[in-house]
């Protein structure tokens, strides 16, 4: 059973990385349709006049954008604590990797509402764009047109893989102190028979 946890517990110190890099590479492509719509729509130096009743989201966004950058980068640095820790190779676990474990819980827990509570708020802001003058506009600057909110919902699977990763980390722990239990009393079993 040991064997199969510490090969558990590797793979998930490597899947806690990677979908660190997938809600990086989320947050970069979050705001691509919003730019080729509506970025056109605001040639003004004043970025609160539009052409188009709505648009402005894409400067609303902007902020929430850089956050969520800064944030999926701290989320493969927390990630990373667990290689840092040896998290990925200890067959006990000491005080260094419940905190690294802890982190990276407890940050995934918080990214994922903090963002999830954002990005459906702006969803709800870029329904309210005007999408009929959008696409007369679109049609006649000969610009790029879109409706979409696959970017907004898509973070539904994005954040949801973030949740089951915290999960296994949940899970994997619990399984660690459950092993490391039994490993003890085995080791006082075979020092009392000695």
């Amino acid at each position: 059973m040991y064997k199969k946890q510490m090969l558990l517990q590797k793979i998930l110190c490597l899947l806690t990385v990677i979908t660190g890099a997938i809600t990086f590479l989320y947050s970069l492509g979050i705001m691509t349709d919003l730019y080729d719509t509506l970025f056109t729509t605001m040639p003004y130096s004043d970025h609160t006049k539009s052409d188009v009743a709505g648009s402005i989201i894409y400067y609303d966004m902007q902020g929430f954008n850089s956050m969520l950058v800064k944030a999926s980068i701290g989320f493969i640095l927390a990630g990373a604590i667990l290689f840092i820790t040896c998290t990925n190779t200890r067959r006990r676990y000491y005080i260094s990797n419940y905190i690294a474990i802890a982190i990276n819980v407890i940050y995934g827990l918080v990214f994922t509402c903090w963002a999830h509570i954002n990005i459906n708020a702006f969803r709800a802001q870029y329904m309210k764009v005007d999408f009929e003058a959008l696409k007369a506009y679109t049609e006649m600057w000969n610009t790029k047109y879109s409706d979409s909110t696959f970017w907004f919902d898509i973070h539904y699977a994005v954040f949801g893989l973030v949740i089951v990763i915290v999960g296994l980390h949940i899970f994997n722990l619990i399984l660690k102190v459950k092993l490391m239990k039994e490993e003890a009393g085995l080791v006082a079993a075979g020092k009392e028979k000695a």
